[in-house]
């Protein structure tokens, strides 16, 4: 999927209330899930123990852990949104999320990112909320919805 190259922070008042952009697609590999849990320390095995996870898990495989999809939100917008004039830009928090449905491991997820509001900030930044769906593969209902705040500086 192109990446959509937003030239200056003004052009994202335009876009407002818009989907800005759709994300490549994204396995959920176990490697991945696996270096959360190193990372995080939550070795919860619905996420780690594959075999168990098939045998007693109300989701018949291992699934990721519901941070390790809100992480990949980052991911999602790099590589969806070329922010051309932005020289840095900061994760700033959230207002909403929500983990509704499992991923399980070999899933394949993308971001839908819709711009709720541009906020012009002190300076020379902007404060951006962004609806943001993440939508499983063959499922009708999204795995993580959430309300994400980010900023970008020229």
């Amino acid at each position: 999927m192109p990446r959509l190259e937003i030239a200056s922070l003004r052009e994202l008042k335009e876009r407002v209330g818009q989907e800005v952009a759709v994300s490549d697609w994204l396995e959920m590999t176990q490697e991945r899930v696996n270096l959360f849990a190193q990372a995080t320390g939550d070795h919860q095995w619905i996420h780690v123990d594959p075999v168990r996870a098939q045998r007693e898990s109300p989701f018949g495989a291992a699934v990721a852990h519901g941070f390790l999809t809100l992480s990949l939100l980052s991911k999602f917008l790099g590589e969806s949104i070329a922010f051309t004039s932005a020289r840095m830009g900061v994760n700033y928090g959230l207002n909403r999320v929500r983990f509704t449905a499992p991923v399980p491991v070999g899933a394949r997820i993308r971001a839908h990112l819709r711009l709720r509001e541009v906020e012009a900030l002190e300076g020379s930044g902007v404060q951006l909320t962004w609806d943001v769906t993440l939508e499983r593969e063959g499922s009708g209902k999204p795995c993580l919805v959430a309300e994400w705040l980010t900023r970008r500086y020229e």
